[in-house]
């Protein structure tokens, strides 16, 4: 074992990289659910404001190497990998106990985190288990708990971390094996991608038409145009609020990985096609690191006002 995985004493329940828009909140709701819990992130500030909740401070991903269940919350599985390096490393070196789980709840491609449950099989001696658990339900959701958590993985593994699960989560479900969590994620982002979008085309071509973009969202809520989209999303569309609560460059990426399960499963997903292509333009246009609001303004752009 090196000097690195020696460092947490007591041996944290819960070990979790990752403290971004999303992580963080994520992180604080297992501290209020009592869960022992160390973090990493690559920016301390984020780290300390976890410690003075009751984290332990993890000086490296390879220091997480005994706690029974290892989430990463990190933007893309290459992050990840790269993050996931020396840990298992170490667990080439000396297995983690039996039983343990690493938690994929980043948005990533199905097929690239079964590649990644079997590296992390291959390098823990059988000891460890991948389950990918992404969420839905933004900045909100996981400052309030209310997560929806969609996993693929062994029902044996799913069962280990539902606790874990539950602390950040009101709907938790397993829809299969490896891979599934993050195809259920990719289909969601379908939903929520092109629905933003297209309430960004509606709310212009409102606005642009004379019309109150306000009156009109309010009286869409109450047809069967109305959705999480249009009373989440909605009022920043309406006011132009773009300060991020989670980057739209991040749509592209995984509008992505509907493309590539389509391609796999031989499926027709025009929707996604198109949306993707949209967010590709988002980010040209340089507006990737604003809230997903901003395909509102990347709209826009695409006729400007005469």
């Amino acid at each position: 074992m090196t000097h690195s995985a020696v460092q947490l004493p007591g041996t944290p329940t819960v070990g979790f990289a990752g403290l971004g828009h999303m992580g963080a909140p994520m992180a604080t709701r297992l501290l209020a659910a009592g869960i022992s819990t160390a973090v990493w992130n690559r920016s301390p500030a984020a780290v300390a404001s976890l410690t003075s909740k009751g984290a332990a401070t993890a000086p490296s991903v390879e220091s997480l190497r005994d706690c029974q269940t290892i989430i990463f919350m990190l933007p893309d599985l290459g992050f990840i990998e790269e993050a996931a390096g020396a840990l298992l490393n170490s667990w080439r070196a000396s297995p983690p106990s039996p039983g343990t789980v690493v938690a994929v709840m980043s948005s990533v491609s199905p097929q690239g985190v079964q590649a990644f449950g079997a590296t992390v099989k291959e390098a823990s001696g059988g000891n460890a288990s991948v389950v990918d658990a992404p969420v839905s339900g933004g900045t909100v959701g996981a400052e309030k708990g209310t997560l929806a958590i969609m996993a693929g993985g062994a029902e044996a593994d799913f069962q280990r971390i539902l606790p874990v699960l539950e602390a950040m989560g009101t709907t938790v479900r397993r829809l299969g094996e490896l891979g599934a969590g993050s195809l259920a994620k990719a289909c969601n982002q379908l939903l929520v991608g092109t629905t933003a979008a297209a309430l960004a085309e509606a709310a212009e071509l409102a606005e642009r038409s004379g019309m109150d973009v306000p009156a009109l969202f309010e009286v869409l809520a109450g047809g069967l145009a109305d959705s999480q989209v249009l009373r989440i999303v909605g009022p920043r569309i309406m006011a132009k609020d773009y300060a991020p609560t989670g980057p739209a460059k991040f749509m592209h990426k995984d509008l992505g990985f509907v493309l590539e399960s389509a391609a796999a499963a031989g499926s027709a997903v025009p929707m996604a096609a198109a949306g993707r292509q949209l967010y590709g333009t988002l980010i040209d246009q340089g507006l990737g690191d604003a809230d997903l609001a901003v395909v509102r303004e990347s709209i826009a752009r695409l006729a400007p006002r005469t």
